[in-house]
């Protein structure tokens, strides 16, 4: 079929003795006229097309009322006060709910923040939140139109009336309360944000900066600053809950190895003040995670001499600390540890499914929590806290976003938070059987994956299936809830989610083998799966789906097996991997890719680069989806790609681009957004496959 022209310009460029080809360049600006026209043709081209497909009102209709059942997050609390998030099915972003007990939560609470009241299209959301630890503040960082970028807003909890404070910048965290109430520490790219959200320059190196209340940004007082490590990321900001201690770990990137500095806390004059940092982990030659403090000791989940992970303890008075091992390493990866109370909950992978360890402070097994099979919710389903009996855990199953259980020290025993839940909804996902099946990848090792189909369906008969993976940034991959899963198992499809190289689910050398040198693993492993799925009769087509680093896995796999799938759905991917680096948050990702500018980390990611292993061939039918103000992965990756492709198509299948206006990487995204996108997504998907059937 006919696309839209896409002008192709002259730009070539001479890398590592290569001359590189990048006739797309110009799509890199995404203010300029020529790109915001192109992306208006695009848009217009994908919509003539799906909005004569007869699946979209079908999906859509499905999808709407699946996810428009109301639910709840995982509750936390702090500063004496419990929050937890609540959607009554009609709201396009999670409202804030807070109380001062679990019961007056459970009955209800007091509204305090409606992210929904702030715009009129849905798009401003609430990405994370912390309370003063006198429970008198609370601060919420607001993102605008899906960008990373995000601004502190505070309110007095009590009058429930906005706190009047300098407007402070940040991403990706919610600041960290002192113990004076009055100043928070939060991290920041040294760079201002510019351009609203569609910004696509290099981020600059972060810092971690303490702000007082009342006085100026430009007055803030920088903690930590370092110029030698422009590509430093501060995972976790935590004032230990002695009060004795701020403690900070970053690393390199998203280099798993990570570092640890602690800074003493001290009371002067009602003031807390923050004495020079002690570097007790200042080598990143493994990865350390703060879990809490015990005395003199930081106690840490860790995989230093520990493949899949281990638990120990490091003497703050030391001058050089030691680890000491607490909870030793077992034979199921250890994904986290939660400290409650005086206990210490180890969280494990068996298999790629969670359990949950109950532990003594000096690591003594005590036991091991009832909980219901299901995946572990990615973020916000945990909730914790050393100076509370009572713990949250959030279950998250292909059919159920999120069940909430309260567990207490001392006790295996659960109990379900369903009352959390705002009443009403009538929607009944399908009953599904869920089994885990291998297949062997082209160097013979073993790949796991979920297969999921509908309970009432006969297991021997082959039908459409959706394939998901991800396999990289050690991140590990479960049979949880997406919006499409359930619509696309009502339409008769099944589903696979693989368990690829590169990612967390079997330990340290599982993730190194899908990374850097290694990348070309991820992809083999993937199109094993894929083949397996053909192959034993489960699967008659292949729709391969994947976002970020799973948008690069499908799309490279495309370029690599064009014969594969029926269609190929990657979403806000990598695709450009010799320029990643050169935008917002990408040189983070040399821990993975590789850095392009060393001449044989440059050769290994030319050799699957999507953008640049693109050849005239019979491709299926692509829907490449990005959001307009995604300053992640920003949109000239999927632009670029969805330009050569269209390029080089030889067969009738359509390559079609699908922008959405003001969202981003996903995470904020509007509900009605979610329902039109991901209804478009199985619309084109289930049109070329046949679905539903």
């Amino acid at each position: 079929m006919s696309h839209p022209r896409t002008r192709r310009g002259d730009v070539v460029e001479e890398l590592h003795g290569r001359r590189i080809a990048d006739p797309y360049r110009w799509l890199e600006d995404p203010d300029s006229a020529e790109t915001v026209d192109w992306v208006d043709r695009q848009n217009a081209h994908a919509e003539a097309l799906l909005s004569a497909l007869p699946e979209r009102a079908w999906f859509r209709a499905r999808l709407a009322e699946a996810l428009g059942q109301p639910r709840a997050g995982c509750p936390t609390r702090a500063g004496g006060r419990y929050l937890v998030t609540r959607n009554d099915g009609t709201q396009d972003q999670d409202a804030w709910w807070l109380a001062d007990s679990l019961d007056e939560l459970r009955a209800g609470g007091r509204l305090v923040l409606d992210p929904d009241s702030w715009s009129p299209d849905g798009t401003t959301s609430v990405r994370d939140v912390s309370v003063s630890r006198d429970g008198r503040v609370l601060s919420a960082i607001v993102s605008e139109g899906g960008s990373d970028w995000c601004e502190v807003r505070l309110l007095d909890i009590d009058s429930g009336q906005p706190v009047i404070d300098a407007p402070i910048q940040t991403k990706y965290a919610a600041p960290t309360w002192l113990p004076d109430h009055r100043s928070y520490v939060y991290a920041a790219p040294r760079r201002e944000r510019t351009m609203g959200g569609t910004d696509a320059e290099e981020s600059g190196p972060m810092r971690v900066l303490r702000h007082r209340l009342g006085t100026s940004e430009s007055s803030d007082e920088v903690l930590v600053d370092l110029p030698d490590l422009p590509r430093v990321v501060f995972e976790s900001l935590q004032v230990s809950h002695d009060e004795r201690w701020l403690l900070v770990t970053f690393a390199d990137g998203t280099d798993q190895r990570t570092r640890v500095w602690a800074f003493a806390l001290t009371d002067s004059a009602g003031r807390t003040a923050i004495g020079p940092p002690r570097k007790v982990v200042d080598e990143a030659v493994a990865r350390f995670e703060v879990v809490r403090v015990v005395g003199d000791d930081l106690v840490c989940s860790t995989d230093l001499d520990a493949d899949r992970g281990q638990v120990v303890a490091l003497d703050l008075a030391a001058a050089a600390p030691v680890p000491r091992v607490l909870v030793p390493e077992a034979e199921d990866q250890l994904i986290g540890v939660l400290a409650a109370g005086d206990e210490l909950i180890a969280v494990r992978l068996v298999d790629a499914q969670p359990c949950f360890e109950r532990h003594s402070l000096d690591g003594e097994r005590l036991g091991r929590l009832a909980a219901p099979a299901g995946a572990l919710l990615p973020y916000g389903g945990l909730w914790a806290d050393p100076g509370s009996e009572e713990f949250f855990l959030g279950i998250s199953t292909i059919t159920r976003p999120l069940q909430v259980l309260r567990g207490t020290v001392g006790t295996d025993d659960l109990e379900p938070l369903d009352d959390l839940v705002p009443p009403g909804g009538s929607y009944d996902p399908p009953e599904v059987t869920v089994t885990r099946v291998r297949a062997v990848s082209r160097d013979g090792t073993e790949i796991p994956y979920f297969h999921v189909r509908r309970s009432d369906h006969d297991p021997a008969r082959a039908v459409p299936t959706l394939v998901y993976g991800y396999g990289g940034f050690g991140v590990p991959v479960g049979a949880d809830f997406m919006p499409i899963y359930p619509a696309w198992l009502e339409a008769g499809g099944a589903i696979a989610i693989a368990n690829l190289r590169g990612g967390g689910e079997f330990g340290t050398a599982w993730y190194d083998a899908g990374r850097l040198a290694h990348k070309q693993n991820v992809f083999d492993d993937f199109i094993a799966v894929g083949e397996h799925l053909l192959a034993s009769g489960a699967a008659d087509h292949l729709v391969l789906h994947g976002g970020s680093n799973g948008g690069l896995l499908v799309a490279a796999v495309l370029t690599q097996r064009p014969d594969l799938a029926s269609v190929v759905l990657p979403a806000v991917g990598v695709m450009d991997l010799l320029r990643f680096h050169k935008f917002t948050f990408g040189a983070a990702w040399i821990s993975d890719y590789g850095d392009p500018d060393d001449p044989d980390d440059f050769a290994v990611a030319l050799a699957y680069s999507p953008l640049h292993n693109v050849r005239p061939a019979r491709y299926p039918a692509t829907m490449v989806v990005t959001g307009d103000h995604d300053d992640r992965v920003v949109p000239s990756h999927s632009h670029k790609f969805t330009a050569t492709l269209q390029h080089a198509q030889q067969g009738p299948a359509p390559v079609i681009t699908r922008i959405q206006r003001a969202a981003g990487h996903g995470a904020g995204k509007a509900l009605s957004q979610v329902v039109a996108e991901s209804g478009d997504m199985l619309a084109f998907a289930a049109h070329h496959v046949g679905l539903p059937r």
